[in-house]
């Protein structure tokens, strides 16, 4: 069973809760925005930007306009089913987001650990963008990447 699949918690409440949460926990700013694929939140704490995208699932896809047993399911019925998973989805970020600040709160885990694939780089990208393919080449390599990066490469 996935987190909150059944929830009845609107989206709008999540994000608010989001935004009170870093309120509280002593966020500076807060923005959120949304496309058709994803929607996003960033904020500002403790000297830096973090920023979540959060995929949204696509309209079209058979989990949404068809039933479990492959039935085609009625347009009021696909709304229903697309709006469930993306209060779904904002529940679990939601939590994700509360889990990680209530870490550092107790002093399991120290900010820039917790939020570090999310911390905002100058050039606009996060660390996790920027890491994850040097992570990927190590491990198909089985060489570490250079301990500098060229300069100009840190986006």
């Amino acid at each position: 069973m996935t987190y909150a699949e059944t929830t009845t918690v609107t989206s709008d409440k999540s994000r608010a809760e989001i935004e009170r949460t870093l309120s509280r926990y002593g966020a500076s700013s807060f923005m959120y925005g949304w496309s058709q694929t994803h929607a996003q939140i960033a904020f500002e704490m403790l000297g830096r930007r973090i920023h979540f995208k959060l995929p949204l699932p696509d309209k079209t896809a058979a989990e949404f306009t068809r039933t479990p047993t492959g039935k085609p399911r009625a347009a009021n019925q696909i709304e229903q089913a697309y709006e469930q998973a993306i209060r779904q989805r904002w529940r679990a970020l939601a939590l994700v987001i509360k889990a990680k600040l209530e870490a550092v709160e107790a002093g399991i885990t120290v900010f820039d650990e917790e939020f570090l694939a999310h911390i905002v780089l100058p050039g606009g990208g996060t660390v996790g963008q920027f890491m994850l393919p040097q992570v990927d080449e190590s491990y198909r390599t089985g060489k570490m990447p250079p301990l500098l990066p060229a300069p100009g490469d840190i986006k």
